[in-house]
Formats: structure tokens, sequence, C-alpha cells
């Protein structure tokens, strides 16, 4: 097969340095061909990396089926979200259980998780401690899990909320450092040694979810839930063309899904914006004229709406996005793209952290500059932080709108300063790149003008 610009190093060194440092690797891949290469890391299979943004557009939005999105090839995910979940599914499957998943996140209902958003960061900072360091990632973590527990899965305090907050947190420490998460990436290390190995734990951890999970379908079966906003109970009363609901399986792997794509995702994001917030203070200045200028009692939707904070929230997105690849397309005709000829059978991925980084799209792409998202509008191919086309992202509203809540109550509510003068660098963290430091930040204590009080009672 002629593979284009093909990386001519070891495929197990390849491998091995994709697992450890993947902004080391695309960053060097790029500076020896910047728009395309393709890389041997799917265990001796080669990957054709792309960050030009018009091929990236014509490999997700290809109207002539050129490029396919099975969902085979997100086999790696299997051990944590399931087979029956939308992220698995093909062709018209696929296409009918988004159009199923996708009404939660919108209208009336985005409103009432903007009201409990805000109510949550609210209990979670209450809690923490003044005048120490602490880990801010841990904290956005915390407020992530909790809006999970509440919005998605619908569980409130209680027996099963904290074991499945426990069972979850543990679940997720796994994946904390490239280590951890090179058992999805190697199926020969996907063994059950026992606990003293991380798939011993993982298993473990994941079968205590899926008892809970389970048994908290089971008894919603049982109840009315017609007045319910959360995720869960709304997904229950959904019906297929055919009048079917979603089965306890199915269900199972679409709320396995939520969790990993929307809790690590969305606090690892939440701990960057607050540490460039707080490295650059003249950031924090400018988001605190624009909040405190809302006066009382704001709307969460008027939060939302921010110009400034969308920007800082973007620029964050940008700089690390959530996510680092696009789905995997399959090649199923010959086509050229960007003068090199593909073959039918490549895989072909559009990279998000490279395309981020185009210094013809954003000049000095390393710093934190809000302003980028002032100053011009990015096209869907240009800016992508939640994937694109028919794979993009379900959840990206929420993810969004949770980002910005929780920055802005933060911020209006407290004062904070960064503990530790070191500058975050990316790291692993499972699919998502974390900062190694989990930015260590102190509570100084509240601010004076709290305009953002009337967030939390709506």
């Amino acid at each position: 097969m002629n593979l284009p610009n093909v990386l001519r190093a070891p495929s197990l060194l390849q491998t091995l340095h994709w697992v450890a440092d993947p902004v080391g690797y695309m960053e060097k891949s790029a500076q020896q061909y910047p728009d395309i290469f393709s890389a041997p890391i799917l265990g001796g299979k080669h990957l054709v990396f792309i960050n030009h943004p018009q091929a990236i557009q014509e490999i997700l939005t290809s109207d002539r089926k050129r490029f396919i999105a099975p969902g085979e090839v997100n086999r790696i995910l299997s051990p944590l979200i399931g087979d029956a979940s939308v992220i698995m599914l093909d062709g018209d499957r696929h296409k009918r259980r988004r159009q199923l998943l996708m009404p939660p996140f919108h209208g009336e209902r985005m409103r009432a998780y903007g009201k409990l958003i805000c109510q949550l960061t609210e209990k979670v900072m209450s809690q923490c401690a003044l005048a120490q360091p602490l880990n801010a990632r841990s904290m956005m973590q915390e407020i992530s899990l909790q809006v999970i527990l509440e919005a998605v899965f619908g569980v409130c305090e209680g027996e099963r909320f904290e074991q499945l907050r426990a069972s979850i947190t543990q679940m997720c420490e796994l994946f904390r450092n490239p280590l951890g998460a090179s058992f999805l990436f190697f199926p020969w290390m996907q063994q059950d040694l026992g606990t003293w190995m991380p798939w011993g734990r993982f298993l473990r951890a994941r079968s205590n979810i899926d008892k809970l999970l389970y048994a908290e379908i089971a008894d919603r079966r049982q109840q009315d839930l017609r007045d319910r906003v959360d995720i869960l109970s709304l997904l229950m009363e959904t019906r297929d063309e055919d009048g079917q609901p979603l089965s306890d399986s199915e269900l199972r792997d679409e709320l396995m899904t939520l969790l990993f794509a929307g809790h690590e995702t969305t606090a690892t994001a939440m701990a960057w914006a607050l540490y460039w917030v707080h490295h650059q203070p003249e950031v924090r200045e400018k988001l605190l004229q624009e909040l405190d200028a809302l006066g009382a009692n704001p709307d969460p939707m008027s939060i939302v709406r921010l110009p400034y904070l969308s920007a800082v929230c973007n620029e964050t997105l940008r700089l690390y996005p959530v996510a680092m690849l696009t789905f995997t397309r399959i090649v199923t005709e010959p086509v050229e793209l960007l003068g090199y000829p593909l073959e039918p059978g490549m895989s072909v991925v559009g990279c998000i952290y490279l395309l981020h980084h185009r210094e013809d799209l954003y000049p000095n792409s390393h710093e934190f500059r809000p302003e980028r998202f002032l100053e011009r509008q990015f096209s869907p191919f240009e800016f992508m932080p939640f994937g694109g086309g028919a794979r993009r992202c379900i959840g990206e509203a929420l993810a969004v709108a949770e980002m910005k809540l929780v920055l802005a109550t933060v911020l209006s509510q407290y004062q904070l300063a960064l503990a530790d003068s070191r500058p975050e660098v990316p790291r692993r963290r499972g699919v998502t790149l974390g900062p190694s430091g989990r930015v260590k930040i102190q509570i100084l204590g509240q601010r004076t003008t709290r305009p953002s009080e009337a967030i939390v009672s709506g």
C-alpha cells in the first residue's frame, strides 16, 4: 500500500512514543511532514494523520462516501464503554441512535442543567479548605462527577450515589498517567492478574459500576418518569422508529459513554482554564469585569453567552483539546488528498492537536491568547475541539456550558492564586491531555463583590 509520508522509526518505538508523549510525537512528526504523515502505531497498521483544514473537511463531510466511520475501528474503547454504545455503531444504526440521544442536550433542559451546575460548583467549593494548596484538577473532577451523577445518571445523595462516586473515581484514577492508560493500547496487557495490576483494578471497578447502574435502571423502570429531567430518565422514555425502547445494556453503554466522554474531559478542560486564568492575571481581570457587569441575579444562560468568557474557554480547548484526534475514517475508494493518492482500506484521522497549532491559523500557537476568538471566526474545520462530521461529540453543548458556568461561579465568588509557580505542561491522561502538575491553587478567601450569588439560586 502506497502510504503518504511514512515515518520510518520501528513501529513499537513509535507506539511507545505516542502513548508516553503524544504532544512530542505529533510535533516532531509535523516538523518532518507538516500537513500529512503516516505512522505505524496501530499494532503495525498505519494511521494517516491529517491536520490541513480543507483536507479534514473532505474526510469528515465527503458526500460521495469516499470515507466511512465504522464503529469497529473504535474497538480500543470497548472495555470502557461496551459494544452497544453509539460510538460503536455504524451507518443507519449510528444515525438513528444519535437522533435518540440528541434531544436531552438541548432546549429547556439545558437551562435546568445550568442551574444545577452552578449549585454543585458552590457546594464543592464551600467544602474546600482556605489558604492551603489544593489540587484544582481534583476539585474540577469532583464537580464534573457530581454533574454527571445528577444531570446524566439522575442519582442524588444516598448510598448508591456514594458507591457510584467511589467506583467511578477509582476507575478514572487508573488513567492518571501514560502507564495507567497503556493497557488500552496493548491488548496483551489486558490480563486479570488481580488488584496489583491496573487491568485487574479496572475490571473490579467496572463491575461495581455496572451493578450500581443496572440496579438504578431497574428501579427507574418502576417509576413514573414524566417529571424527571435527568438524561437517563429521558433516554428511557425515548422510542425508536419501531416504538422500541433502549435495552438495559444499551442504556448502560450510553451512560458509560457519557461518563468517559463528559467527565474526565470536562474536568481536565476546566483545570486548564483555571491554570491559564491565574497564570495570566490580565485574563482574570477581564473576565471578572465581564462577569461583574451582569449585575445581580444573572441567568445561567446569560453567562454562557458572554463573549470574553467564551473566548477564554475556546482558547483553553484550542491549546490542549479534549480530543487529540477525530474518530478514524476508512477510505472506501481511490481518492487524492493534498496531492497524495489514498487507497481503499487506509485508516485516516484528523489530528485536532496539530490543527489547533497551525501557525497559519494561530500565530504563536503555544501562547494563551483568548483574543484570537474575538478577532476572527474560525470554521468548524479550523477549530474543532469536539470533533466533527457525523461523529461530533453529542454532549458538546452540556460540556461547554458546564465549563463556562463552573469557571464563572468559581471566579466570581472566590479569590484564588496558583500555589506552584512552575509552568504546567501537557501529559497523557487516558485519551486527553491533562496538566502534569494537576494545577495547584490556593483559595485566599471569598470576593467582596459577589454578583454571582444569584447564579446558584437561579
